[in-house]
């Protein structure tokens, strides 16, 4: 704690608004959109990188918070204060930090997979100010930050290799879900079985199953996509700049709608674990099988243009 109330005593009401803007450069949706952006219109191996590290990365913290269920910082020290624009985002447990983790695989993950010398750079320091930024905060311990640090590099180091042979094997790709589909599997297992103390927070213990579910989906979901696209699909990401954008806002479109349209049909429904895998398992459909069918449309009004 002592070096989060160092910061607390230089803050500054410019630097909590600065900071509190580099800190949503690790959010889910940005995370989300950025990997359609690599998937569809750069390269789908690359974008299958980032959503394969962002996926083992977040199953291992939330494990890891269910396991040590950690405290915030002001609530283990109630005369230490946050930024309060970070409250509404600082939900669940403490460790790991989950923005520090998925901004290691985002951007870490990009950095990683370019050969370009000024993408490296400005990867690995987007990383070290999302940390930072965690702290300055006052959401998240040097501590939190240190070990997502760990899971999430470690996941780009081992991953970036394996996606690349399985350009030239899709055995490795398939070994590779395969791996995401035994972990997505024990981490609900965990939160739904395991006999949690008296005491757990059961907010975050909801929370917790609701993301296992997902997990779990999305994962299904790349079992599904995979070789629906090596077998019939084989999309390509081609196309002149305006349609790439068309491309872009189209799909994302779609995605969204899925995810915001139909979360409280579904819960109602199925309830809000069932509802939430349903939702999840249709999103990763759309956007790794129904939407890359139309990638040809796109793909041929760049040759015209051309």
């Amino acid at each position: 704690m002592d070096f989060l109330k160092l910061l607390e005593s230089i803050r500054t009401p410019f630097g909590d608004v600065l900071i509190s803007l580099i800190t949503h450069l690790g959010a889910e949706t940005l995370f989300m959109l950025l990997s359609l952006v690599f998937f569809w219109c750069i390269d789908k191996y690359r974008g299958y990188y980032l959503l394969v590290t962002g996926f083992c990365g977040t199953v291992f913290v939330q494990i890891l918070k269910m396991a040590f269920r950690i405290p915030r910082p002001w609530v283990l020290d109630s005369n230490f204060t946050i930024v309060e624009s970070a409250r509404e985002g600082a939900t669940g447990y403490s460790f790991p930090s989950g923005h520090t983790q998925c901004a290691t695989n985002l951007y870490g993950g990009i950095a990683r997979s370019s050969k370009r010398r000024s993408v490296q750079i400005g990867g690995v320091m987007l990383v070290i100010l999302i940390a930072f930024s965690r702290m300055y905060l006052g959401v998240h311990t040097p501590k939190d930050v240190l070990v997502s640090l760990a899971i999430g590099t470690a996941a780009v180091l081992i991953a970036y290799p394996l996606v690349e042979r399985s350009r030239r094997d899709a055995r490795v790709m398939y070994g590779l879900i395969a791996f995401c589909a035994l972990i997505a599997l024990a981490n609900l297992l965990f939160v739904e079985l395991y006999r949690f103390p008296a005491d757990v927070d059961v907010i975050n213990l909801t929370d917790a199953r609701e993301v296992a579910w997902k997990m779990l989906a999305a994962v299904v979901g790349i079992c599904v996509v995979f070789p629906l696209d090596q077998k019939f699909i084989k999309f390509e990401t081609n196309a002149v700049w305006w349609a790439q954008i068309l491309k872009l806002v189209g799909g994302f479109a779609l995605v969204v709608l899925i995810k915001s349209l139909l979360k409280s049909p579904l819960n109602s429904l199925c309830g809000s674990e069932v509802g939430g895998f349903v939702r999840y398992f249709l999103m990763v459909l759309a956007a790794g099988a129904v939407w890359p069918m139309t990638f040809r449309f796109f793909g041929k009004l760049g040759s015209k243009q051309q």
